[in-house]
C-alpha cells in the first residue's frame, strides 16, 4: 500500500510540476509532452521581435528559444499590443513578457525580471530639414512616443510635449506629417526603421536602459530562465545573436 500511495504521490508530483510551466490561459502540455511557456510579445519591434509573414522572428526569440533548448520546454508566442504586455504578465495570463522591456523602479513593483541581457539606449529621431541637433533643443517641442513604454515615461516625467501611439509606425508617421518635431524610441529599432523612412538619429541618446524578460511576481520560471540566460550571456550566445542580425552588442 505504502508503494502504491508513493507512485501516485510521484505521479501528481509531476503532473503539478508540469501544469507550472503552463500559463493560466489552458496551455500546459505540447503534443510531444513538452511543458509550453507562454510568452506575451509587440512584434513591432525590428530587430528585436517583428513579423516574417505570420511568424514572430527576431533577436529576443532567438535568445528565449536557446533558454526553452536549454530547459527542455517550448515556446508559445501572444501578440498583443505593447502596453498590454506586462498587465498580461501581472495578472498571470501569460509566463514571459518579451517586447524590449527595460528593468525599471515602478515595474520591478509589479513583475520580477532575469538578469539584464543588453543595455539599450533611447534615441532622438528627426527629419532632416530638423533644426533639432541635440537633446536641449527639445524643449518646449512636442515628441512623439509609443504608449506604455520607457520613452513616453521618460518624456511625461521631465516635461515634454508627448504624443504617445500603440505602434511605432505610428509614432514614425507623426514625426514625417509634422505633427511631432521629434521621436524618441529604441535605438536599435530605430536605426532599422529611421534608415528606411529617411530621417535622422540624432548622436546624443535620450537615456540608457538594460533590457530583461519579464514574469509575474514570484514566478517558478524567473529563476530557471535567469539562470539559463546567464550560461548564454557567459558563453558568447547572446553576443553571437546580436551579430546574427547585424546590431552591435551591449553588455549590460
Amino acid at each position: 500500500m505504502k508503494k502504491k500511495y508513493l507512485a501516485a504521490a510521484l505521479a501528481l508530483t509531476m503532473i503539478l510540476a508540469l501544469a507550472a510551466c503552463g500559463s493560466s490561459n489552458g496551455g500546459d502540455a505540447a503534443s510531444d509532452g513538452k511543458a509550453v511557456v507562454t510568452v506575451a510579445t509587440s512584434p513591432d519591434f525590428p530587430p528585436f521581435e517583428s513579423l516574417d509573414g505570420s511568424e514572430v522572428v527576431g533577436i529576443e526569440v532567438d535568445i528565449l528559444q536557446a533558454i526553452a533548448g536549454k530547459l527542455g520546454v517550448e515556446l508559445k508566442l501572444e501578440q498583443m499590443d505593447f502596453d498590454s504586455v506586462i498587465p498580461g504578465v501581472q495578472a498571470g495570463k501569460f509566463d514571459i513578457g518579451m517586447s524590449g522591456i527595460t528593468i525599471t523602479e515602478d515595474r520591478q513593483k509589479n513583475c520580477d525580471f532575469t538578469q539584464p541581457y543588453f543595455l539599450a539606449s533611447q534615441a532622438i529621431v528627426v527629419t532632416p530639414d530638423s533644426d533639432i541637433t541635440c537633446k536641449a533643443d527639445l524643449e518646449g517641442k512636442t515628441i512623439s512616443v509609443q504608449t506604455g513604454t520607457t520613452a513616453e515615461e521618460y518624456c511625461m516625467e521631465n516635461g515634454y510635449e508627448v504624443l504617445a501611439f500603440t505602434a511605432n509606425n505610428d509614432a514614425a508617421a507623426a514625426l514625417t506629417s509634422g505633427k511631432a518635431a521629434a521621436w524618441v524610441v529604441d535605438n536599435e529599432v530605430v536605426v532599422v526603421l529611421a534608415a528606411q523612412q529617411g530621417l535622422v538619429v540624432l548622436d546624443e541618446a535620450m537615456t540608457s536602459e538594460p533590457y530583461a524578460f519579464a514574469f509575474a511576481k514570484g514566478s517558478d520560471l524567473t529563476a530557471q530562465f535567469d539562470g539559463a540566460l546567464g550560461e548564454l550571456l557567459a558563453d558568447g550566445t547572446v553576443e553571437q545573436i546580436f551579430e546574427n542580425y547585424g546590431v552591435l552588442y551591449v553588455a549590460p
